[in-house]
């Protein structure tokens, strides 16, 4: 409200436009709760009074069964104890906030929800004891979580959907379930490495319905029973669910996505669609920043590989990273006009906040086009809060010239300027996660390699280590997991990266079919000569990447020089 008050009286002096910035992640309550530990007590919580009320359902899928009694819940409590031990203690970083937590709870719940309806379905009434066991979908939720945060996460559902399973099924005999579950549930993980198409979803179920259907055929000729079940329901039910399990798993991803912002290798790759408006406008109006962008994803997601990263992530945030440059593309060096430098015309200080805005534009734009919030993230951080170092130099070379003016009487004392570094430090925050991180060096390196004349191995492995080393000696590095020997992989990637980009190409010359007689004048032959020459150059720059240039007046560079790649 106050904000809104001063806003208004801004404008009516003229000193405001009235438009707000938007901004990402205000804060409010839901953010509050995704760290707090209020929120994941409730979400255990939850969890335990769903399982006890599963656990009495469990019992009335058919009559005789024997009631929920203490000793059950006993059990129970117990493999509680040891789901919020193995989770506290080895997937803490997998399970980052409360919002994944209650992914993973409720995707068990719900894999445990559908065995229990399943079970109490009509038709189920009439199967036997060990086809109910294996025409269960005892792949959902070990699917679900290995497709959307990891096979790591995915056996953690395996396990405890087996263990709670045997407490809520208690009509189907411990050991067979207990078996079948963990086979199903393990090898739906197994099928589940990077799987970044959803045709695969399909194939893993298929995957796991054969082997859920040689796994009943052998069940049932183990316990005896073979020749009393038809051989359509042993073969087919199996195979059926689990190809249906896929499909539904397949269905249900982008849901799941949207409800608890987590984003799949699947996203991923549709959100790497060049396409994008963004990416047209960044490739129309900012084509040195559009090239830049498309080298750094390169560079980015070959070193997120070689550290079991998100490649997929890196990739498509290092095409988005820069477009805040779309507000004022002429003032970057990579799209600048050579004979005409917007900086010449400012302040170094105003020079560097016009280049660090471009992070907070870019900002206002992934959010108003609706970009996934770990872009936005990437938005943020690429730059850390590092310094604009170029600007900054060039003004202390103008205050300490000022000063020595001043002492020879030809200015002010008043006329000094005050430098603050802080003035040309970009708003932050630090890279909080591998993948921003990762982008942020990749920025840095791919800007820098620009400046390297003849560029070998040795150069870009100094240039490399000495980038890595500023960052970490600045603090950019501090908020992010990345370990010594990560980094290590990291800038080996990045000179293998650059070096395949910049290497040279032999220089081809024209052969010469004929040689002039000494009879011809001499004047043809010289012109011939001439001819023969720049013919030569045009086929060699064709295979060198070179450029002609023509004899003309070159303009008078001038005094101030242009940004170094680095600056922006």
């Amino acid at each position: 409200m106050f904000e809104s008050i001063r806003r208004a009286r801004l404008q009516r002096e003229g000193l405001s436009c009235g438009k707000t910035r938007r901004k990402h992640q205000e804060g409010d309550f839901i953010d509050e709760m995704r760290t707090h530990p209020a929120g994941t007590v409730a979400a255990y919580l939850f969890f335990f009074i769903g399982i006890g009320l599963l656990m009495r359902l469990g019992t009335q899928v058919e009559d005789g069964l024997p009631a929920v009694t203490w000793l059950h819940m006993m059990y129970a409590a117990a493999i509680g104890f040891a789901m919020v031990v193995h989770e506290r203690v080895a997937l803490r970083p997998e399970i980052c906030d409360n919002g994944v937590l209650l992914l993973v709870l409720g995707t068990i719940f719900t894999h445990l929800a559908l065995v229990v309806l399943m079970l109490d379905a009509p038709f189920a009434q009439s199967w036997g004891k060990t086809l109910k066991a294996i025409v269960l979908p005892h792949a959902f939720a070990p699917v679900v979580l290995s497709v959307i945060l990891g096979r790591r996460i995915g056996l953690f559902g395996a396990i405890y959907a087996t263990l709670l399973g045997v407490l809520v099924c208690i009509s189907i005999s411990a050991p067979t379930y207990m078996a079948t579950s963990a086979l199903l549930g393990f090898t739906g993980v197994l099928l589940t490495k990077r799987v970044r198409r959803r045709n695969r979803l399909f194939m893993a179920g298929l995957y796991i319905g054969l082997v859920a259907t040689a796994y009943s055929l052998l069940l049932h000729e183990a316990a005896g029973v073979i020749m009393e079940e038809k051989i359509g329901r042993m073969v087919g039910g199996p195979l059926i669910i689990s190809i249906l399990s896929g499909v539904v798993v397949g269905g249900l991803l982008p849901v799941l996505e949207s409800v608890f912002g987590v984003t799949t290798d699947v996203s991923w790759l549709e959100l790497g669609d060049l396409n994008h408006p963004l990416m047209r406008r960044l490739s129309i109006e900012a084509p040195g920043t559009y090239h830049h962008s498309l080298v750094v994803a390169n560079l980015s997601e070959a070193a997120a590989e070689s550290i079991a990263a998100s490649a997929s992530m890196c990739r498509v945030c290092a095409y988005f990273h820069d477009i805040g440059k779309l507000s004022k593309p002429e003032y970057f060096i990579e799209n600048m006009d050579p004979s005409a430098n917007p900086h010449d015309d400012l302040t170094p200080r105003m020079s560097a906040l016009v280049i660090i805005a471009h992070v907070k534009d870019g900002v206002d734009l992934a959010i108003k086009h609706n970009l996934n919030s770990r872009i936005i993230d990437v938005i943020e951080q690429h730059h850390g809060n590092s310094l604009a170092y170029f600007f900054y130099r060039q003004a202390l070379d103008q205050k300490a010239e000022v000063e020595r003016m001043a002492k020879l009487g030809k200015a002010k004392e008043d006329d000094v300027p005050q430098v603050s570094e802080e003035t040309f430090r970009y708003p932050g925050p630090r890279p909080q996660f591998k993948e921003s991180a990762i982008i942020s060096l990749a920025d840095a390196v791919e800007s820098a390699s620009r400046t390297l004349e003849k560029p070998n191995a040795s150069r870009i492995e100094t240039m490399i280590k000495d980038i890595v080393q500023a960052r970490m000696m600045d603090g950019q590095l501090d908020e992010c997991d990345l370990t010594i020997a990560e980094l290590a992989r990291i800038k080996a990637s990045f000179a293998k990266t650059l070096l395949s980009m910049m290497h040279g190409r032999i220089k081809y010359q024209k052969a010469i079919e004929s040689k002039p007689s000494r009879e011809e004048t001499k004047a043809p032959a010289v012109a011939e000569d001439e001819g023969t020459a720049e013919t030569s150059k045009i086929v060699e720059a064709s295979f060198t990447g070179g450029t002609i240039t023509a004899e003309t007046p070159v303009k008078k560079p001038r005094t101030r020089k242009s940004p170094p790649a680095s600056a922006a």
